[in-house]
C-alpha cells in the first residue's frame, strides 16, 4: 500500500502548527496524522464508502498513534446515510467489570484495576457489518502492513514515549517494541510491532470471537489479573455495542445530532448552545474580542461539564434527557447562573487526555465521524499483550463509577449539524480535555460568524478544566494566552472566574476534526494546528 519513501515523507509531515485547508466534492477526510488521512482517502478512491474509510483509518491509527488509541480501547461513531436521510449513533464505549471496583483510586491507575472492558473491536465490526462495503481483511490490511513494515518515530510519539518510558520499559514486550537495548528508540528510527501485526491478522480473520472469546482473551484476562485487575472471560463474552438514536437539539435554525448518554459530550454541546442563545453573542463577538463572551462561554462549558460528571449509564440510572436538552431548562439554568458565583470544576473528575477523532464524507454524501481512544494518558499501566496496549480507560470512572457491568459515562462528542432543509452542514468532533469548548467554539465561528473552517481552527481558544499535577489552579479553566487581550482576560478574572493561561495552540484543547459542507455541496476541512494531522480531498 505504501512504499518506504512515502511513509517517511508522510511521517515528516506529522508536525504541530499551521495547517492547510482541503476542499472537494468527491469525498474528504480529516484525521490527526498524515499516514492515517492517506489510508482513508485511498479507501475512498478505491470506491469505498465513508464507513469503510473511517474503519480502515481507525484501525491503522491504533498502530501509528499508540500513545492516543488502541484496538483494546473504545470506538463510537455518528453516521449519516444520505440515501435514507437517517442518522444513527453507535456506542462502543467501555464497561465496568462485573466484579466491581470498590475503593477505586488514583493508586489503581498503574495496575490492572484500571483496565475496563473494551468496545473498540466489537464496534468496529458492528459498523462494518451494518454500513461498510469492504471485508474485514481489506479494511484491516493497512494497519497490518504498518505494524509489520513500521514507520519512523515522529516527534509527538517520541515525546510521550519519553514521558512514559518508565511504564513501557517495565515489560519485556514493551521494551521489544519501544526500546533498543535498555534505551528508548530514537526519533526517526523505524517503529515495528510484529506482534501487533500478527494479532490484527487474527482479528481480521476470525472477527469478534478472536478478541472476545478465545485464547487471546484468556491471555489478556490472566495478564490483567496478575497486575491486580478483576476482568473475567464473562466480562468479554457479554460485551455488546449499542445502536442508538442521536440526542437531538436545536440551535437557532440548525438541528444537532449529538452523541447520546452515556457518551454525553453530544448532549453537552446541545446544552451549551441552548445557553448561548440566552446571550447577545453576535453583538459581543467571540471571546477574542469580548470579556462578556469569554466569561459566559467559559462558564457554560465548565458548568455543563460539571453537571455531566454526575450522570451515569441511562440503562440503570434515571436521566431526564428531554428536560436537560430543552430550551426551558436552559432559560432557568441561565437565570440561576446569573444569581450565583461560578461553579468550580472538581479536579478529581477531569478526564485524562488522549484519543483520536476523524471525520469522513464520501462522494455520495454519507458521513462517518468517529471517536476512538485509550481514554487515558499514554501507557498509564504499561500493560501490553501480543503487541497491543491494554488501556487504563477506567480512569474515566473517576467522573462517575458505573454499576458493575454497566457502560461508562464518557466525555466524547461525535456530532452532525443540519440546516433548516435537513442538509448536513457540519460533521465533527475532537479528542482531549478541551473537546467540548473546541467543538462549540468552531461551531459558533462557522455558523454564526461565517468563518472559513481554516480560519476557525487556527483561532485562539478557550479550553476545558485545568488538567494535570502541574496546574497552578486545579479548579479553573485553561485559556490560550493569545485568546483576548490582557484587559479582556482581567475582566473575566474580576468576575470570579479562575483561569490558567497556556501556550497558543495547546494540545489539551483538542483537535477539531470537522468537515464543513457548503450549500453548493463543496466540502472543506482543515486539520487543527494543536495536533499533527492533515485534511485531504479525493
Amino acid at each position: 500500500m505504501f512504499d518506504r519513501d512515502e511513509i517517511a515523507q508522510l511521517t515528516r509531515a506529522a508536525i504541530f502548527g499551521r495547517k492547510q485547508k482541503a476542499s472537494g466534492r468527491d469525498g474528504i477526510v480529516v484525521t490527526s496524522h498524515p499516514i492515517i488521512s492517506h489510508v482513508a482517502v485511498n479507501v475512498l478512491r478505491d470506491g469505498g464508502n465513508a464507513v469503510d474509510a473511517a474503519l480502515a483509518a481507525s484501525l491503522a491509527q491504533t498502530v501509528v498513534e499508540p500513545h492516543m488509541t488502541t484496538a483494546f480501547g473504545v470506538l463510537s461513531m455518528m453516521h449519516y446515510d444520505k440515501a435514507s436521510g437517517t442518522t444513527q449513533y453507535l456506542n462502543g464505549s467501555m464497561n465496568a467489570p462485573l466484579a466491581g471496583l470498590p475503593g477505586f483510586s488514583a493508586a489503581d491507575v498503574p495496575t490492572g484495576r484500571s483496565v475496563a472492558v473494551p468496545g473498540f473491536w466489537a464496534a468496529w465490526e458492528a459498523a462494518r457489518t451494518r454500513y461498510a462495503s469492504r471485508s474485514r481483511e481489506t479494511l484491516a490490511a493497512p494497519a497490518i502492513e504498518l505494524a509489520h513494515k513500521g514507520f519512523p518515530i515522529y516527534p509527538f510519539l517520541y515525546g510521550l514515549m519519553f514521558e512514559k518510558a518508565e511504564k513501557i520499559g517495565l515489560t519485556e514486550e514493551g521494551r521489544s517494541i519501544y526500546f533498543r537495548g535498555n534505551s528508548l528508540r530514537d526519533p526517526g528510527e523505524l517503529l515495528v510491532n510484529h506482534a501487533l501485526g500478527d494479532t490484527l491478522e487474527r482479528m481480521a480473520a476470525d472477527g469478534v470471537d478472536y478478541f472476545y472469546r478465545s485464547a487471546f482473551t484468556q491471555k489478556v484476562v490472566d495478564s490483567v489479573k496478575r497486575a491486580g485487575g478483576v476482568l473475567t472471560m464473562e466480562d468479554f463474552d457479554r460485551y455488546d455495542v449499542r445502536w442508538m438514536d442521536p440526542a437531538w437539539g436545536r440551535y437557532r435554525d440548525f438541528r444537532i445530532a449529538g452523541s447520546p448518554p452515556p457518551d454525553n459530550g453530544g448532549t453537552h454541546i446541545v446544552e451549551i448552545l441552548n445557553l448561548v442563545e440566552r446571550i447577545p453573542l453576535k453583538e459581543w463577538g467571540m471571546p477574542t474580542d469580548s470579556a462578556d463572551s469569554m466569561y459566559w462561554l467559559a462558564r457554560f462549558c465548565l458548568e455543563v461539564f460539571a453537571d455531566g460528571a454526575a450522570q451515569g449509564d441511562p440503562n440503570s440510572w434515571p436521566l431526564p434527557l428531554e428536560t436537560i436538552l430543552s430550551k426551558d431548562y436552559a432559560a432557568m439554568r441561565f437565570e440561576l447562573m446569573r444569581m450565583r458565583e461560578p461553579k468550580r470544576p472538581d479536579p478529581a473528575r477531569v478526564p485524562y487526555p488522549g484519543s483520536n477523532h476523524l471525520t469522513v464524507v464520501d462522494r455520495d454524501g454519507n458521513i462517518a465521524t468517529v471517536l476512538h481512544s485509550v481514554m487515558s494518558s499514554a501507557w498509564s499501566n504499561g500493560l501490553i499483550v501480543d503487541g497491543m496496549n491494554l488501556w487504563a480507560g477506567g480512569v474515566h470512572f473517576f467522573r462517575t463509577m458505573p454499576k458493575p457491568g454497566d457502560r461508562g459515562t464518557c466525555y466524547v462528542a461525535p456530532h452532525i449539524i443540519f440546516d433548516a432543509d435537513a442538509r448536513p452542514v457540519l460533521a465533527a468532533g475532537s479528542p482531549s480535555v478541551g473537546l467540548i469548548p473546541n467543538c462549540v467554539t468552531n461551531t459558533l465561528n462557522i455558523l454564526d460568524f461565517g468563518m472559513d473552517i481554516e480560519t476557525s481552527v487556527h483561532c485562539p481558544r478557550i479550553g476545558g478544566p485545568t488538567y494535570g499535577p502541574d496546574s497552578l489552579a486545579p479548579d479553573a479553566f485553561t485559556l490560550e494566552v493569545d485568546c483576548g487581550t490582557p484587559d479582556i482576560q482581567a475582566g473575566v478574572r474580576q468576575r470570579g472566574l479562575r483561569m490558567e493561561l497556556v501556550n497558543p495552540w495547546n494540545y489539551h484543547h483538542g483537535s477539531y476534526e470537522g468537515v464543513h459542507i457548503a450549500a453548493d455541496g463543496l466540502a472543506s476541512a482543515c486539520a487543527d494546528p494543536r495536533r499533527t494531522g492533515v485534511a485531504l480531498a479525493v
